[in-house]
């Protein structure tokens, strides 16, 4: 297995980033309850009826190879708050883009997804040697697109008609990336907003 699928732990002082199982699926459903996250039609949260279902897909495309799930566990309250993979992989480059990310809204802008892109930054351009580092999102979530950019990664452009949401709509997703030599600025400014 290539060093970028081996599933691994990462933790940091407010999340701890744990490879995907079964064993998260109660949890994982509690945190997308907080605020109903399967609803909001431009993203695709897992509702709780379906979670086992996807963190099973997530472990098929993790032995497929292009995928490496996480649970995310907030550490001051030992309670799994959301998920987070690095997908899309091209092991052979390496080149990984952090995707399929969904939080509790409890957790939703705080130090958690700081520290969570700070764990799996470094662990893509310090250990894994990645060339690029890529984010997606659809064009209309907004928030998500604002969080992209506040971590310093810069547009790519945007694939029209990129892919079919559940209720049949086709999807714009603009696509950032961040280069190996911009990651210290990156990193110095996460540290930074951490108070580190």
């Amino acid at each position: 297995m290539s060093t970028v699928l081996k599933p691994i732990t990462l933790t940091g002082q407010v999340a701890a980033l744990e490879p995907l199982s079964q064993a998260h699926h109660d949890e994982l459903c509690d945190a997308t309850r907080d605020g109903e996250l399967w609803r909001l039609w431009y993203t695709m949260v897992p509702s709780p009826e379906g979670m086992r279902a996807e963190i099973d897909r997530r472990n098929a495309l993790l032995q497929q190879g292009t995928m490496l799930p996480w649970a995310v566990r907030e550490l001051s309250t030992a309670k799994v708050v959301g998920m987070t993979t690095y997908m899309n992989i091209e092991a052979e480059k390496p080149r990984v883009e952090i995707g399929s990310t969904w939080y509790a809204s409890s957790v939703q802008r705080t130090a958690l997804n700081t520290e969570c892109k700070l764990l799996l930054l470094t662990h893509a351009f310090d250990t894994l040697g990645c060339i690029a580092v890529e984010f997606r999102t659809s064009f209309f979530n907004f928030p998500s697109r604002r969080a992209i950019e506040r971590l310093g990664a810069k547009s790519d452009g945007i694939l029209r008609n990129h892919m079919r949401m559940p209720d049949g709509t086709l999807r714009d997703t603009c696509v950032y990336s961040i280069l190996p030599h911009e990651w210290p600025a990156v990193k110095k400014n996460l540290l930074f907003k951490l108070g580190r």
